[in-house]
């Protein structure tokens, strides 16, 4: 349907940006028309920043076609972080272009004296993150004794982060005549309280469809080895070559080290975390706006509130804490009606938990093995084929020059050419190992089981045993059980010797040689749930049961008086 009817002025910026319709968030928000605060939970994605833009509207102008002169704000748009408050003001600045709105940010991290010149200068619009806004209140930089409209932009966010004092304080010297629109994933308890508190029968909007996942993201579950994360990650980039990729890590030192991993093996990637300065992070997003990179490392919190164009791929390297935060990183990608995927690294060890953060969040994910290199590279027999670039009209100096190259050449040596060349700019692809096991592992048998994986060779001493609580049940493989040994115990495959594998742990024997070096290493070291630990030798392989009574119990008369060991009972009390 077409955009219910709007202010002149917006109407032609949404023209003007090729708006044609609302979203469902934007319909809803319309439709409860001027006056009403608004209790909003939207999905992300879902245009809200337009939404709640067309509904201050009403408010800020009136019938007026522009603003007056720019004096003390009419607006204040309160977001969590500095990323999302610069964006909304980007979508502010168009939205209100026709009519005339001096828009100021305040946000951590920026020059606070330009901040305060811009708001003595005058401003109809401000948005900021709690912290800087409430700083500039205290100083007397900003009065907010004019506001008509107030909107907190994912309050669930602000509290979690710690900013329930700082809006409060905001919020308690803003006119009791203001318009409050409060914008949040969910209306748990706390953000009831805060509604209940800061607003007037506000009209409750929910447009989120908890029954069923995000229907434009496509989910996919990866099988890979603990210690093939980092390969996995550059076979999946490979694979579907998204205009722009984010992939989520839950730690700045697991930021750092992936980033710098992609850009060894040639991708065009940066990264986001929170000891980055303000400069290198808003740099960072405008290499991915400008196409100069196309994949983002980042922690969550660094990725809060980001719209990128473009970004057809989320990659979780490491799983989601809860589903929550799987949603919300998904949710990244599938925005404004364009599919994306979301694809989650699953350790063999973690398979379960995997399971259970799908579950929750109710979505079905496609499992298989990561892209293999010979799939990755036909892929990219298709992409080039199909290239817009054969398409266009060669000019004139483009013939010219394709003369030249035929001249002493044929058509195959030139189109060999360039196919290297083609090739040549691609990051090639990691050889990756998965067994096909799609189902899940069958729940192991009360009897411990074992299996020599390894055994040391005949005359060879005895090495010091260690284990790791990994087993049959989580898929355990030497293939991948000795990169991971060798990484996290700073030791080569020869150092290794016998590795038995039974049904809840592996044990396994490191040299003599290196075992100071190796219990030193393993100290502080762990891959996810993966972390390995002294033990005793295992026991002897259990031998074949003689025959005769069931157990193994050799047949004949029974043993009579107390098992060894056992303390003599004492007299048997009367009955």
């Amino acid at each position: 349907m077409p955009f219910p009817t709007t202010h002149p002025a917006l109407a032609r910026a949404l023209e003007t940006q090729g708006y044609r319709e609302p979203t469902p968030v934007q319909a809803a928000v319309l439709e409860a028309g001027d006056g009403h605060d608004l209790l909003v939970s939207a999905q992300t994605g879902s245009g809200k920043t337009v939404a709640f833009g067309l509904a201050a509207a009403g408010a800020l102008l009136g019938e007026a076609e522009r603003f007056g002169h720019a004096e003390t704000p009419l607006a204040l748009v309160i977001a969590p972080t500095r990323e999302l408050a610069l964006q909304v003001a980007r979508e502010f600045g168009w939205l209100y272009a026709d009519s005339g709105a001096r828009i100021v940010t305040c946000v951590g991290g920026m020059d606070a004296r330009r901040e305060q010149r811009a708001l003595a200068s005058g401003a109809h619009i401000v948005v900021g993150t709690p912290g800087r806004l409430r700083d500039h209140l205290e100083r007397g930089n900003l009065d907010l004794s004019a506001l008509r409209v107030v909107v907190l932009d994912e309050a669930d966010e602000m509290l979690d982060l710690g900013f329930r004092e700082d809006l409060e304080g905001i919020l308690d010297t803003t006119p009791d005549s203001r318009r409050t629109f409060l914008f949040s994933a969910t209306i748990a308890k706390d953000i009831a309280t805060l509604a209940k508190r800061y607003q007037r029968d506000a009209v409750r909007i929910d447009t989120i469809r908890r029954d069923t996942p995000h229907g434009d993201i496509e989910y996919r579950a990866v099988r890979v080895a603990p210690n093939e994360i980092e390969n996995a990650v550059v076979n999946i980039l490979r694979y579907f070559e998204a205009p722009g990729a984010l992939i989520f890590c839950s730690t700045r030192e697991s930021v750092r080290h992936l980033y710098g991993a992609l850009r060894e093996r040639g991708f065009s990637a940066v990264q986001l975390s929170g000891e980055l300065s303000q400069k290198e992070r808003s740099d960072a997003l405008q290499a991915l706006r400008d196409g100069h990179a196309r994949a983002c490392v980042a922690t969550d919190v660094a990725a809060r509130g980001i719209d990128l164009p473009d970004l057809g791929l989320v990659i979780h390297a490491e799983l989601p804490v809860n589903k929550a935060t799987l949603l919300h990183r998904s949710g990244r990608t599938g925005r404004a009606g364009k599919k994306g995927v979301s694809c989650l690294l699953v350790p063999y060890t973690r398979r379960r938990k995997a399971e259970q953060l799908l579950a929750s969040a109710g979505v079905q994910a496609e499992w298989s093995g990561p892209p293999t290199a010979d799939e990755i590279r036909q892929q990219d027999q298709q992409r080039m084929l199909a290239d817009p670039l054969f398409a266009e009209t060669p000019t004139p100096e483009d013939l010219v020059l394709a003369e030249r190259l035929l001249e002493g050449r044929t058509p195959e040596q030139v189109a060999a050419a360039l196919v290297r060349l083609y090739r040549a700019r691609l990051p090639e692809p990691e050889e990756l190992l998965d067994d096909g096991r799609g189902a899940r592992p069958e729940r192991p048998e009360r009897r411990e089981r074992t299996r020599e994986a390894y055994q040391r060779p005949e005359g060879e001493a005895e090495g010091i045993w260690f284990r790791l609580p990994v087993g049959r049940g989580q898929n355990a493989d030497p293939k991948w059980l000795v990169p991971l040994i060798c990484r996290l115990g700073h030791v080569t495959k020869k150092d290794i010797g016998e590795i038995r594998i039974f049904d809840r742990e592996t044990k396994f024997e490191i040299h003599p040689d290196v075992e100071p070096r190796f219990r030193k290493a393993i100290a502080s070291a762990s891959e996810g749930d993966v972390r390995i630990e002294a033990a005793g030798a295992p026991g002897p392989r259990p031998a074949a049961a003689p025959r005769g009574r069931p157990g193994g119990r050799p047949s004949g008369p029974p043993r009579r008086g107390p098992p060894k060991g056992a303390k003599p009972r004492g007299p048997r009390a009367p009955r």
